[in-house]
């Protein structure tokens, strides 16, 4: 290269005029981000309470108990579902569903003979679980009350004072409360309290009310649905396993009921056959009548005798 060639340089004006120019709008969105820097943002309200109740059934059940069920995730916006559970399978085998669907606490419907509903309250994995007879059902369909709420909005729940006169019935209320209550700032809930769901122990069974609140200032309420009452069985220290914490000492199996039925009937019978037996075996004797003298004809043999 010769000595006396210049090689020509851009001008900081061109090269500048190259590059390519900065949106206006991110211009303003870097402003807005700068002056956020110092001031402290609101912080937005978040769901902490995650519980979340597994209501689920075992197969088999009619389909009575079915609307129930269905008619108790109506009532609880945290509720999740989960396909049928096998037979096969055992109890033991919830506790793994629970933790996969991330769910704390579990509902299970379980039938026998396609007559006796159970039910199962269960604190996943580690307890307490209580296992109760469902009696006396009847679903929302079955009713037709005039009663009526909003869907997934916050109920009020009330419980008479034989809860805290129990040690047992004192578990059972902190369970029913847990199940039933609706975490706060849960997403699918609504911030309104227009319902209430009472829990009344009376003659030894647990009875259900769901009822609307129609005047605040009055207190006045209109039944909805559904209606049923539990009688409790067993109360157990694990999740469906564990020792025994109580038992019900007065509760019969509708195997036992059903059979003392069958008894009693047969007692019935009995009684009834023997009182006949009876009157069959009494000899009727008849009554003699004053008339049958008048025509009666004297015989010659009555003659002679009477002479």
């Amino acid at each position: 290269m010769p000595d006396d060639l210049v090689v020509a340089q851009p001008s900081e004006e061109s090269v500048s005029s190259k590059k390519r120019k900065r949106p206006k709008s991110a211009e303003k969105k870097g402003k807005k981000k700068k002056g956020l820097e110092g001031s402290n943002p609101v912080k937005k309200m978040t769901w902490t309470n995650k519980q979340r109740a597994l209501v689920f059934a075992a197969r088999g059940i009619t389909f009575h108990a079915r609307h129930l069920m269905n008619d108790l995730k109506v009532l609880m916006p945290h509720a999740k579902s989960d396909s049928k559970l096998e037979r096969k399978e055992g109890l033991y085998a919830i506790n793994e569903i629970c933790e996969m669907k991330n769910c704390n606490m579990t509902m299970f419907f379980e039938m026998r003979k396609k007559l006796d509903l159970f039910m199962w309250l269960s604190m996943v994995p580690n307890g307490p679980s209580a296992r109760f007879l469902v009696q006396n059902v009847h679903t929302m369909d079955e009713l037709r009350l005039t009663g009526n709420h909003l869907k997934s909005s916050r109920p009020l729940l009330t419980f008479n004072k034989a809860f805290d006169e129990q040690p047992h019935l004192a578990l059972i209320k902190e369970m029913l409360k847990q199940m039933f209550a609706t975490p706060n700032m849960h997403p699918k809930s609504k911030p309104f309290y227009d319902h209430v769901l009472g829990f009344t122990y009376l003659d030894g069974r647990i009875w259900f009310r769901n009822f609307q609140i129609t005047d605040q200032t009055e207190g006045s309420l209109v039944e909805v649905g559904p209606r049923f009452c539990l009688w409790l069985i067993k109360i157990f220290s694990g999740s469906f396993s564990g020792n025994v914490i109580y038992e019900n000492p007065n509760y019969k199996s509708p195997n036992q009921y059903r059979t003392e039925l069958k008894i009693a009937a047969s007692h019935r019978y009995k009684a009834k056959a023997e009182k006949n037996a009876k009157k069959a075996a009494v000899e009727i004797v008849p009554k003699e009548d004053e008339l049958d003298e008048i025509f009666h004809t004297i015989t010659q043999d009555e003659l002679k005798q009477a002479g």
